[in-house]
């Protein structure tokens, strides 16, 4: 997928938006009114998100003086991530958007994340998202940068993490051990700004059976004793 001839000409009218990133770690939300103009808010709390997300957005509505009722569209993080927190925002997303009649954008997270990392390396950089989906395996895709956007290379995947390896020159952002870029997760506003930018052939008005990309299937494991 090529990102660099994208533009957001024929969107309709989605702003003011509401962007949430639950995919990890960082529980963050963005009110939008357009480019440039945007409030965020985010918290780095393990297992805070279903207790901080709605917190955050009616702090950060009282602080942008924003009415609920003037958003006209929300962009949620949709995956790969973890699977409560994508769930915690993915539902967050659908009960705001049923209440207001507007629409949802999902936003590929780690497309999100290479188009924030895309505004700040130099062109032709590559560069490797990879973050633990379970302790042996990591959710992998690679990039490159051109015209400040970005290029897939390798599509996004599942690989074992004993199998990720980067050549010299290049850079891996993520969790998995021993990497030093620690950057694992949009921020907020690079949601909505993905959204804005992109979002045009992902808008959804009937998201009754929408759900994030888990990419790999939720398994319990029963805990032997």
């Amino acid at each position: 997928m090529n990102k660099e001839n994208s533009d957001s000409t024929n969107l309709p009218d989605i702003l003011p938006l509401l962007a949430i990133e639950t995919s990890e770690k960082l529980c963050g939300v963005s009110f939008l009114f357009n480019e440039t103009e945007f409030y965020s808010a985010k918290i780095y709390l393990p297992h805070s998100h279903s207790e901080k997300l709605f917190e955050l957005i009616e702090a950060l509505r009282d602080n942008a003086n924003l009415k609920l009722n003037d958003i006209k569209s929300v962009a949620v993080s949709s995956g790969p991530g973890s699977f409560t927190g994508l769930r915690i925002g993915m539902a967050a997303a659908k009960g705001i958007a049923a209440g207001l009649k507007i629409p949802i954008i999902p936003v590929p997270t780690f497309e999100a994340l290479a188009f924030q990392l895309s505004q700040v390396l130099p062109e032709n950089q590559r560069f490797i998202i990879a973050n633990k989906a379970n302790r042996d395996e990591a959710y992998f895709a690679k990039f490159h940068v051109k015209n400040n956007n970005y290029i897939f290379e390798e599509q996004l995947k599942i690989l074992p993490i004993n199998k990720i390896f980067y050549e010299d020159g290049n850079l891996l952002f993520g969790n998995i051990s021993n990497n030093p870029n620690k950057i694992i997760s949009p921020e907020p506003e690079v949601i909505g700004f993905w959204a804005l930018k992109f979002g045009n052939n992902n808008i959804v008005y009937d998201f009754d059976f929408l759900e994030p990309n888990y990419i790999k299937d939720f398994i319990v494991k029963e805990v032997k004793k």
